[in-house]
């Protein structure tokens, strides 16, 4: 009986995506399937093919701005026949622009649109709107990422994550593509073992999810010496991969990191296949890297990310500085054998998110905190600070609506999750939170002496 298990498991990937997926689509109206393989053919084009593509949605999606949006037709922003150049004469719009001019950011007679709130890594949070259009090709887009690190549909995944309470539609996903969903921000060590022991002598899986998640994983299997945890590929997004988590998850899984990097806003910016770069997504955004007077600064420099999504319609994201930094690999240093023809980003940076510890064990990622912070706009902006391993500070910037009692209840739903651990929390009202270094707001901020179990995956 094992040969057939074992034809079954061959078979089953297929299937998912020739008949399981695309009867999934019909029903649900959706269309992630004709993405994927639309998307398969464009990033394997040739690069005048892709260059051109993307000179073409840009160039569409400009007219599209102008023509539909309110704020876009108030500015006019003079025509110029190079998409690129009449871009240049948009405005940037950080996230301030995005609360404050919602509404008139909306494109006139569009469909129904859904709410994505960003998950506020970056200390402030903003919510665009998508059509279910948007979001299919955003869905496809990790999909064809994920094929990157040599995963196919319906193989087993152990995915980590901030939504277990997966609902029908997400939970009916997980069962269609053998996917074990397990939550990211609250990985105690105990929890972090049990999550091992069911994978002790698998082989054929896959691991995603946020990198610190994965990076605690990795950890707690290198402590407790478990060599017979082991994964095909491992991939990550949400938070920085640092070279200590790639090189943890590589020491206790046996397998590669791919990165991906992407926004809430359903901006899906650069994948790894191939190469230690990322790949951009040049069909589907534009990356501009500026300095602070908003000039593009020479590929192989630090810029702040701002990007164009080329195919959102809904909401046109034009020029939207998200709160990154990163470097474009310079022209030179394009690697002749790369697989794919898509530009290439050297690095992110920026977004440097700590892993907070305590006495009991448990690993709280930042992912933690926006997973409660956002469901308090009341808060406008927050930071958590950890100077002694008994506790933390909160340090917030009050929003519109605030109330004492909102503290309150922000400290029992971190208490609850915290399994009632003896555990400081203490709030400070600020005016201001300053960017760290790297020019981008700092939502965990640890003191270095408390650092030292992050570079070597210690716990004790």
């Amino acid at each position: 009986m094992g040969w057939l298990r074992t034809v079954a498991r061959q078979l089953y990937p297929p299937i998912v995506e020739h008949l399981l997926m695309p009867a999934g689509d019909a029903l649900l109206g959706t269309s992630v399937i004709d993405n994927l393989r639309r998307l398969r053919i464009e990033t394997a084009a040739p690069e005048n093919e892709i260059a051109a593509i993307a000179n073409s949605r840009l160039s569409v999606i400009l007219h599209h701005a102008v023509d539909k949006v309110p704020f876009y037709r108030a500015l006019a922003p003079p025509f110029h026949a190079d998409p690129y150049k009449w871009l240049l004469r948009f405005p940037v719009v950080g996230k301030s622009e995005i609360n404050n001019q919602q509404k008139r950011l909306l494109a006139d007679g569009g469909g129904p649109l859904v709410a994505c709130p960003s998950s506020g890594s970056s200390g402030i949070q903003s919510t665009v709107y998508v059509d279910h259009g948007d979001r299919a090709r955003s869905r496809a887009i990790q999909l064809l990422w994920w094929e990157w690190a040599g995963y196919r549909m319906g193989k087993p995944l152990l995915q980590t994550g901030i939504t277990p309470n997966r609902g029908f539609q997400k939970g009916l996903k997980d069962r269609v593509l053998r996917t074990d969903y397990r939550p990211a921000f609250n990985l105690s060590e105990s929890h972090a073992l049990d999550i091992l022991s069911e994978y002790r002598g698998l082989t054929g899986r896959h691991i995603a999810g946020y990198a610190s998640s994965l990076h605690v994983l990795a950890s707690v299997a290198l402590e407790h010496g478990l060599k017979d945890v082991r994964f095909e590929s491992a991939i990550s997004w949400g938070d920085k991969l640092f070279p200590h988590y790639r090189r943890s998850i590589k020491d206790a899984f046996d397998t590669n990191t791919f990165d991906t990097y992407g926004t809430t806003e359903m901006v899906m910016l650069a994948g790894q296949k191939d190469l230690p770069y990322l790949y951009v997504m040049s069909p589907h955004v534009h990356i501009e890297l500026l300095d602070d007077n908003d000039r593009n600064v020479p590929d192989g420099e630090i810029g702040r990310v701002v990007v164009t999504r080329l195919d959102g319609f809904g909401m046109p994201l034009i020029r939207l500085d998200i709160g990154d930094l990163a470097i474009k690999l310079p022209r030179a240093y394009y690697p002749p054998e790369r697989q794919l023809k898509l530009p290439v980003l050297q690095q992110v940076i920026g977004r440097d998110t700590d892993i907070i510890r305590t006495p009991r064990g448990h690993y709280l990622i930042v992912h933690y905190f926006t997973g409660i912070f956002e469901h308090f706009p009341e808060i406008r902006q927050f930071q958590i600070v950890q100077t002694e391993l008994t506790g933390l500070t909160i340090r917030f910037i009050r929003g519109n609506g605030f109330q004492a009692e909102i503290l309150e209840k922000i400290e029992r739903a971190l208490r609850g999750y915290l399994d009632n651990e003896p555990f400081g929390i203490v709030f400070t009202e600020v005016d201001e939170i300053l960017p760290s270094p790297s020019g981008k707001p700092q939502i965990v901020v640890i003191d270095e002496r408390l650092k030292s179990f992050e570079e070597y995956g210690c716990v004790r």
